[in-house]
C-alpha cells in the first residue's frame, strides 16, 4: 500500500507524518489501514495507554479541521486519488467513503459502550 496516492487534500496522513506510527509500534507496516487484515493481526493491537488514542484522535480531527477549512474546488473532487481500483477512486468518492468508515465506527464504539453499560 504504501506509494499509492490516496490523499485527497494533497498531505500526508498524519499517522505517519506527525510521528504516530512510531509511537504505537505496531506489528504493521506503517501504510496498513486495517483492510484485509487477519484476526491475528487485529489482535496484535494492543493499548496500554489509552491517552496516545486520544492524543492521536485530536491529532486527525486537528488535521481534517484543516482540510476542510481549506477546502475543495470543484475540481478536485474529480481528481483521481487511487488508480489501483477499477473504476479508479476520486476524491469526492474517497470522502464519501471516509464518511462511512467513520459512521460505521461511531455505530461500533456505541454498541461497545451498549455491551459495558450492560454488564454493570
Amino acid at each position: 500500500m504504501a506509494g499509492r496516492s490516496r490523499r485527497v487534500g494533497g498531505i500526508e496522513q498524519v499517522y505517519t507524518a506527525e510521528g504516530w506510527a512510531d509511537r504505537f509500534g505496531l506489528p504493521y507496516d506503517d501504510h496498513a489501514i486495517g483492510y484485509g487484515q487477519s484476526s491475528d493481526e487485529v489482535g496484535a493491537f494492543v493499548l496500554d495507554d489509552p491517552a496516545l488514542l486520544t492524543g492521536y484522535h485530536a491529532a486527525v480531527h486537528a488535521m481534517t479541521l484543516r482540510v476542510v477549512e481549506k477546502g475543495q474546488a470543484e475540481d478536485d473532487l474529480g481528481r483521481v486519488v487511487d488508480k489501483h481500483w477499477d473504476p479508479p477512486v476520486t476524491a469526492a468518492v474517497r470522502l464519501v467513503s471516509v464518511a462511512s468508515d467513520t459512521l460505521q465506527h461511531v455505530g461500533q464504539a456505541g454498541y461497545l459502550k451498549g455491551l459495558v453499560e450492560r454488564r454493570r
